[in-house]
């Protein structure tokens, strides 16, 4: 839309006091001029929106959740007999869309390339990457039906394995992890990374696409866990809220960027538990049926079957300073 018919657009709403006029010519121009110092600064040249769309990307998981877990996370009205109707249906819905976005992240990504492919290479690739996922949805189900598992058994306050389900925010973060962590290995990065924070904003779990889950993972109330990128965590393992497997430091080159990519976060081997607001940070192991208390603050690598307390944390810290 031009300035012009912007300008020619403007009226004065009856229900904005009289001293709130804007000049909203000006600001439009302002905020032109400032997206287009962006671009230059970065040597963009968009001719329209050319990155995977948050809200589509939601609406995709939320028709997967559906035909991943058809009679619990999907339509009320839904019965038994109609459930491959329904899941076919949606994952051709859901699968046709993705596509699109994928092909929206291959396209942006390969713009600054010497040698941008073609569309149609493009779109053909979009569609291998869309069909290798869709080939792994069923180990998906398997992998979060043992998750589903781990937090009824853990809790004993869960009722049902459908009470799970339906109300733990764990195991919906798990959901959006598992679908995210296969396209991101798939090459669509930023797609997984958008879920993932999807899931961030509905939890308050902050789990990186890039991280390695095994099965049978519970996480326990959840709010403000935060599991980096190059984390590795085994079969079995239990965590509490406020949990962290971060990063200690960030290596960097000689200009001071941030090296991306380096392996800088834990290694949680199987059968472990964690308490709530323990902080583990850098490249360090967590030993096989370790137990590691409520807001210890570690950066050591630990042997299999340790039991850490804040107090034990403190005292070996010391000892180790002398």
């Amino acid at each position: 839309m031009s300035l012009s018919k912007i300008q020619g657009g403007i009226g004065v709403s009856k229900s904005v006091p009289q001293a709130a006029h804007w000049d909203l010519v000006g600001i439009v121009t302002e905020l032109r001029e400032t997206r287009e110092r962006w671009r230059l600064k970065r040597n963009r040249d968009l001719g329209a929106h050319e990155f995977p769309s948050r809200d589509i990307i939601r609406d995709i998981v939320t028709q997967l959740r559906g035909a991943l877990f058809p009679l619990r996370l999907g339509p009320a009205d839904l019965k038994r007999d109609g459930e491959d109707f329904y899941v076919g249906n949606v994952l051709d819905a859901a699968l046709n869309a993705l596509v699109a976005q994928v092909k929206l992240e291959l396209t942006s990504r390969q713009r600054n390339e010497d040698k941008p492919i073609e569309a149609d290479v493009l779109t053909w690739k979009a569609g291998e990457i869309v069909t290798s996922f869709a080939k792994a949805l069923s180990d998906l189900r398997a992998v979060l039906d043992t998750d589903v598992e781990a937090a009824y058994r853990g809790d004993p306050a869960a009722r049902s394995v459908d009470e799970v389900l339906l109300c733990y925010p764990g195991v919906l973060a798990l959901i959006n992890h598992r679908l995210a962590h296969e396209l991101y290995w798939l090459g669509v990065p930023l797609i997984a990374r958008i879920i993932a924070e999807l899931a961030h904003s509905e939890t308050g779990i902050d789990i990186h696409p890039g991280a390695t889950i095994g099965g049978h993972f519970f996480i326990d109330h959840g709010t403000g866990v935060v599991i980096g990128e190059t984390a590795q965590i085994g079969e079995n393992v239990r965590v509490y809220q406020a949990v962290t497997l971060g990063a200690k430091r960030f290596e960097a080159t000689e200009d001071g960027a941030l090296l991306k990519g380096q392996a800088r976060h834990p290694i949680v081997e199987d059968e472990v538990v964690i308490y709530a607001g323990a902080t583990i940070l850098g490249r360090v192991t967590i030993g096989k049926g370790s137990t590691i208390g409520g807001n210890v603050w570690l950066t050591r690598s630990v042997p299999p079957g340790s039991q850490i307390t804040q107090a034990r944390s403190q005292q070996e810290g010391t000892e180790a300073a002398k």
